[in-house]
């Protein structure tokens, strides 16, 4: 849904009207999404929102886009974000067919950055091996972040407690069942 949204705030110079309209749109999506989050709604009532409060947005913005998609140059910065809209349009539905999902991928993004960033200085671990055990590593950090789990006490707790923990139970020590 960002990126959809980014090619109408692109387009703010090129057809102030549509993208402003577009715009506004999905800001009544992002507010929809700040009520739920406020409101502590469980993944069943946020889904029941969406369908009932989101999808006829969407479906109206799409028909507009259909309408008006027609009399855009291709190439304009409008012309394109109607057509990269119309042809994510089913993909950005998905965010409404369950209360688990996320209406953009922003969050994991951030995330991710600081692993996207230092990719090349990551390219060379010593040996395969190296990669995959540097890549598992590496994503216990946005896991912990995820579930404001202090990184230092969990990796410092993990470290005291390997040895003494049963494979069948190492699960237990992943930062997502970490408790302070």
């Amino acid at each position: 849904m960002a990126h959809a949204r980014r090619k109408f705030f692109d387009a703010l110079g090129n057809d102030k009207e549509m993208a402003e309209y577009a715009l506004s749109k999905f800001q009544l999506l992002y507010e929809i999404e700040e009520e739920v989050r406020s409101k502590n709604l469980n993944f069943s009532q946020i889904k029941g929102v969406r369908q009932v409060r989101a999808i006829p947005i969407l479906e109206e913005m799409k028909s507009w886009a259909e309408k008006n998609v027609v009399d855009t140059l291709p190439k304009s910065k409008i012309g394109k974000a109607f057509r990269y809209f119309l042809k994510m349009y089913d993909r950005l539905l998905i965010y409404t067919e369950g209360g688990s999902f996320l209406i953009d991928n922003n969050l994991i993004e951030n995330l991710i950055r600081p692993l996207a960033i230092g990719r090349k200085n990551y390219m060379f671990v010593g040996s395969e091996s190296g990669g995959y055990w540097a890549a598992t590593f590496y994503s216990f950090f946005p896991t912990c972040k995820l579930n404001e789990v202090n990184p230092y006490q969990w990796l410092k707790h993990t470290l005291e407690n390997i040895r003494s923990t049963p494979e069948k139970k190492i699960s237990s020590l992943l930062p997502q069942n970490f408790s302070e």
